[in-house]
């Protein structure tokens, strides 16, 4: 057996075991086996992270915007620089396609920092103005302060990015912890970017990892010292985090679960919308809030697109070999997962039909093959929950009203998409549909200038363009007597 890969934490600008010296075991889920260990940090560690970045911050919020877009460059720089490195830890982590993580992961990732290192620059309130007799408001758009901050296990890195960037340019210091089954890659930038922080002469406690456990996140959230707590992850641990961060009222950044539908028409491109379908319901295994898993069908096309989908999923390879390009997606990230998606298959109800897949795909590692169920009502426990594996739903409307009531008729509501040809339905339906997105004869496209959030118990707050931004600033009205 190979030497276990030692992961620690990176505080103040130091790797850094755990305190009381605790550690958690790091696992393949290409091979099922530890291949790493973590810290399990608990209190001291948190104590630290967070004393180092309340100390770096007075400087941090005094920087100005030029300063915080060139520390993002220098990051997005370095990350492009050292992309099959960080491809290599992120892969380790996950399972995933390694070409696939280098094009639809890591070069967004770098696309993203600096679409927020533009975004340093645009940091202001209102212009001033006169709205009483003789006095001028300003308007001031200030950082927050500390933000503590959790990453998921789908997309490590690409989340990470998506919480620190923003926090970041607005000026706030962040203590970010990875998931305690994907530590790896989020370990790796934090050595980067506090060898950026110390080129650049800034305060190693501007950037902050800390690796644990969930009650390590629990011990962040409900840490004094933040201003704010972001977490990107389950409807359970969002409730948890807005619960623990109500004791002192902290500000709150929610991004949680989807059950997005896809809802095709009977005039839609059934061979586009097959393809598109397959493709972000099955990529990343399905592990993706906004994936396209829940596919309501017109009465009229359902028979023909069920029995398109199945065979183009059938046809999707998954398995061993990360480096193969023919792979879409590589295992479940856990064994928990694994348990969760193979639970939902075995108590589906009698009226539903596996069209294909249903099963475990080899006899290590946590690969499922892709599956397509129909038959299924609009009450079933697949339906109205997330399953986060590749299974896709199928089932039949009648019209656009039972449409609308069916794919609004879940507690999730983040993202969702319409097939038509029809553009006044298109629009309808966009109104219609209570998602936080709406894409149209497309699905789970994001571009960093646009809004990535949702209603209901996916959460609140949005990741990505100019209002993820302001989600990390505060709002101070200043008036001054003429």
């Amino acid at each position: 057996m190979s030497e276990l890969l030692v992961l620690r934490n990176h505080i103040d600008g130091e790797y850094t075991d755990a305190a009381d010296g605790r550690r958690l075991e790091v696992t393949d889920p290409v091979t099922g086996e530890v291949y790493a260990t973590s810290p399990r940090s608990g209190a001291a560690d948190v104590d630290a992270a967070m004393a180092a970045a309340a100390a770096a911050f007075p400087a941090w919020r005094d920087a100005t915007p030029s300063t915080r877009q060139k520390l993002l460059l220098k990051i997005a720089d370095a990350v492009e620089t050292r992309a099959a490195e960080i491809a290599d830890a992120e892969c380790r982590n996950t399972g995933k396609p390694r070409a696939l993580t280098l094009t639809e992961e890591i070069a967004p990732i770098v696309d993203q920092i600096r679409f927020f290192a533009g975004a340093a620059r645009l940091l202001e309130g209102r212009s001033a103005g006169e709205y009483m007799e003789g006095l001028t408001s300003i308007i001031r758009r200030e950082p927050i302060g500390v933000c503590a901050q959790v990453a998921p296990w789908n997309y490590p890195l690409m989340m990470g990015v998506w919480k620190f960037a923003p926090a970041l340019a607005a000026g706030n210091t962040v203590v970010l912890k990875p998931s305690d089954t994907t530590p790896a890659s989020t370990v790796l930038l934090a050595g980067i970017i506090g060898d950026i922080l110390e080129e650049m002469g800034l305060p190693a406690g501007i950037f902050n990892v800390v690796c644990g456990d969930r009650e390590t996140g629990r011990l962040m959230v409900e840490h004094p010292t933040p201003a704010m707590a972001a977490i990107t992850g389950s409807v359970r641990a969002g409730m948890q985090v807005a619960a623990s961060a109500a004791k002192d009222i902290k500000r709150v950044h929610l991004e949680l679960g989807g059950k997005a539908p896809a809802v095709v028409f009977e005039d839609a491109d059934v061979a586009a919308a097959v393809e598109g379908i397959s493709l972000a319901g099955f990529f990343n295994a399905g592990q993706d809030c906004t994936a396209a898993t829940r596919v309501l069908v017109h009465e009229s096309v359902h028979d023909a697109f069920v029995n398109a989908l199945a065979k183009a999923a059938a046809a999707i390879r998954t398995g061993g070999g990360i480096d193969d390009e023919d792979v879409l997606y590589g295992p479940l990230n856990n064994a928990g997962q694994l348990a969760q998606v193979t639970g939902f298959i075995d108590r589906l109800p009698a009226h539903a039909t596996v069209e294909t897949g249903g099963h475990r795909v080899g006899d290590k590692g946590f690969f499922y093959a892709p599956t397509v169920v129909s038959g299924l009502e609009q009450d079933d426990e697949i339906i109205q929950n997330e399953v986060f594996g590749p299974v896709i739903t199928v089932q039949s409307f009648r019209d656009e009203t039972e449409a609308v009531a069916y794919a609004n008729g879940v507690e999730y509501a983040l993202a969702s998409s319409v097939w038509t040809k029809d553009h006044a339905r298109a629009m309808r339906m966009s109104k219609a549909l209570d998602f936080g997105c709406v894409w149209i004869n497309t699905h789970m496209i994001l571009a960093a200038e646009m809004p990535h959030g949702g209603y209901k118990k996916s959460g609140y707050g949005k990741d990505l363009s100019a209002y993820g931004f302001e989600d990390y600033t505060r709002v101070k009205h200043v008036m001054t007597a003429l």
